[in-house]
């Protein structure tokens, strides 16, 4: 990694309103979560993690830290002057997605346990499974969403129909799709770690080497698409 590009990432992405946004959205989950927790009895209300932390939050906040540390220099066409530096892209790619995981780790990861415990406090290893399966997709998400971010000016609205489209319609509709589901490679994950948590039905050696290799896939096109900008000069 670069340390002056991850200074420049993290600067872009707390430097501008999507900080806010990523602040907004894990303080609206864990408040709704004691609100729930006040209103209902024991455990009830738990489902709030997989349906709106797990499969909404988690990608949402993927998607804004990865869009923040890459999408702003490629659509004002700063991204020339970083590219001008004696610096490997995979270098850059690598360093923007530490500042991109990172944030996800913290703002999306990090309120599934939290949540988790809320509602359920006398079941600690369910919410830590969450956090760790959250941790396993978010990573990945984060990977994947800054190759968008290197490779259209549209990566928010193209992360956002992937979210909603695959990963929750066909998700939900085709089993078949599990198995090139990030969420499900996170789920299942989690599932190891707790058997409160429903697994995905697939492999946990698979998932976990399928979370590993679409990262390190994702790593290598968007320090690829990098290296494109000095050649054509485009965008």
């Amino acid at each position: 990694m670069n340390p002056t590009v991850v200074r420049l990432a993290a600067a872009a992405l707390l430097g501008r309103r999507r900080a806010l946004v990523l602040l907004l959205i894990p303080a609206v989950l864990i408040a709704l979560a004691i609100l729930v927790r006040v209103l209902a009895h024991d455990a009830e209300g738990y489902d709030i993690v997989v349906t709106l932390g797990y499969t909404l939050a988690l990608p949402l906040v993927a998607l804004l830290a990865a869009s923040a540390c890459l999408g702003p220099e490629v659509d004002d066409g700063s991204i020339v002057y970083l590219l001008a530096k004696p610096v490997s892209r995979h270098v850059i790619a690598v360093s923007k997605f530490a500042v991109a995981a990172l944030a996800t780790l913290v703002f999306g990861a990090l309120p599934l346990a939290l949540v988790g415990i809320i509602l359920d406090s006398g079941d600690v290893a369910r919410a830590l499974a969450w956090g760790v399966g959250g941790g396993v997709a978010g990573t990945t998400y984060a990977a994947l969403f800054l190759a968008l971010a290197a490779l259209t000016r549209h990566a928010v609205v193209a992360g956002l129909l992937f979210v909603l489209i695959w990963e929750g319609v066909l998700g939900g509709l085709l089993a078949g799709i599990r198995w090139v589901s990030i969420g499900a490679w996170g789920r299942q994950a989690a599932s190891a770690l707790s058997d409160h948590v429903t697994d995905a039905r697939l492999p946990l050696t698979y998932a976990v080497l399928a979370a590993v290799l679409t990262t390190l896939a994702a790593l290598w096109a968007t320090g690829d698409r990098l290296r494109s900008f000095t050649l054509r000069g485009d965008e």
